[in-house]
């Protein structure tokens, strides 16, 4: 079946044009609630009770990692898969995937108008009616499996449009967004746990001892049956292999394509998930082609091609994350530091970082590591309110100060690969290893004009 488009057989505007016009639905305070999201599906017919299973994802780090590893295993075992996540690289398409493939332009445009003149000029934020239109698009085109990852939170985001999804999973949960979901991990956890849903099967994580008993506690109150990292299924690397193993038994698989130990944890929670889907027959050969043919940019992707490759020299290593929040950056900085044990080399920071992140926290995980940090500004803009919340260079620049590190604010991307270059010659002699990151937005630039 062909890409769904809306009932407006017209020619629409450009999709670009649309979504910067549908910001201006967006609430002067935003309220976290469900009410937008459920009265624009009400009069849209109601899409979401017409999906194929759906598996819903929330946690605040290893949402997209564990999506990435159930769509490649799902589409080696031959079975159709939609996909929704958030926010894009490159293209707004990304976000909404149908049947393996982003969302065609035409799709796209039709669907956006459909859902703003259903709306009916409400407030609505941008999140929200993009959201009904992901979900309007999976209605339209048959699929098997609904991969939807959550965009903010968890028990208020416009996701949470599922009584009785196949499966949830809580990935990691650690510190961000405290001004929308509470400054405890207790508060954060119980927003993140409030997708669990009633003798839904919900595999989680390894979690932090108070995260933890915060999403028990919800999954008690709602009757939740839990399938717990650590306790009910175990992943982890033995002589060059990746072993998962639970109370059905042990797998010996191939070591997943995406870089780090963490990311066994995220394909050990996406297994664990298919592994409780019984119905969906998922074999054990799919399970160990996912793993090497999963594929998510901007996770510790190695950056092979492009004028930053070229500006750094073929014997520099130039790596690229979107790691933003203190969480992620202890992830990053122990994929790094297993680097340097394996093959040492002189460690430059390229960052930009939102300024509702805790850049200090950040940068402190790099302590002992990172020789220097470049900070930039993300060139452009995109599509998306809040993209513009950059801290500038010469303030990330002193936080990174204040974390322990020399650091100095540069005024481009390129320059600050050449200054790392120039710094690893002058200090060491040897190639720079060199780590873009900070924020999705500065990895989605680099993705477009950089590679």
């Amino acid at each position: 079946m062909n890409q769904t488009k809306a009932d407006n057989p017209g020619t629409p505007l450009p999709s670009d044009e649309i979504l910067d016009r549908l910001t201006r639905l967006h609430p002067k305070l935003i309220d976290l609630t469900l009410g937008r999201t459920q009265r624009l599906l009400a009069a849209l017919g109601h899409p979401e009770r017409s999906l194929p299973p759906v598996i819903h994802i929330a946690g605040t780090n290893g949402k997209g990692s564990v999506s990435a590893f159930l769509q490649s295993i799902l589409e080696a075992d031959g079975l159709r898969v939609h996909r929704y996540s958030s926010p894009h690289l490159v293209r707004f398409h990304e976000r909404i995937v149908l049947n393996g493939t982003p969302i065609e332009e035409a799709a796209l445009s039709h669907l956006l108008e459909e859902c703003e003149r259903v709306n009916g000029g409400e407030n609505i934020t941008y999140f929200e009616i993009t959201t009904v239109a992901a979900l309007l698009a999976f209605s339209r085109t048959p699929a098997d499996v609904v991969l939807l990852e959550v965009g903010l939170g968890g028990r208020y985001d416009a996701t949470n449009m599922f009584d009785s999804p196949a499966a949830t999973i809580v990935t990691h949960i650690d510190y961000d967004h405290q001004h929308f979901l509470g400054e405890t991990l207790s508060e954060i956890a119980g927003e993140k746990a409030g997708i669990l849903k009633r003798d839904v099967p919900a595999i989680i994580s390894p979690q932090k001892d108070e995260a933890f008993a915060r999403i028990e506690h919800e999954a008690a109150r709602v009757h939740a049956p839990l399938y717990v990292g650590g306790q009910d299924w175990n992943a982890y690397e033995e002589h060059g292999r990746f072993v998962y193993q639970d109370t059905d038994g042990l797998l010996d698989l191939p070591m997943p394509t995406l870089v780090g130990a963490h990311q066994l944890e995220n394909a050990g929670a996406a297994i664990a998930a298919l592994r409780r889907l019984k119905e969906l027959h998922v074999s054990d050969d799919a399970l160990a082609r996912g793993m090497i043919s999963v594929d998510w940019p901007a996770r510790m992707q190695r950056l092979k091609s492009g004028p930053l490759v070229d500006a750094a020299g073929p014997d520099a290593e130039l790596w690229l994350d979107g790691c933003h929040n203190p969480s992620g950056g202890q992830v990053a900085a122990a994929v790094l530091a297993d680097f340097d044990d394996k093959l040492p080399r002189p460690l430059y920071l390229i960052c930009a970082m939102q300024n509702t992140k805790d850049a200090v926290s950040f940068f402190s995980n790099f302590r002992g590591l990172a020789r220097q940090v470049f900070t930039v500004a993300v060139p452009g803009t995109l599509n998306v309110p809040g993209a513009d919340a950059a801290t500038p260079p010469a303030t990330l620049a002193e936080m990174a100060g204040q974390a322990g590190l020399e650091a100095a604010a540069m005024t481009s991307l390129e320059a600050a690969v050449g200054r790392a270059v120039g710094h690893a010659d002058a200090e060491t002699g040897d190639p720079p290893r060199i780590l873009i990151c900070g924020t999705l937005y500065l990895a989605g630039n680099v993705l477009r004009d950089h590679t």
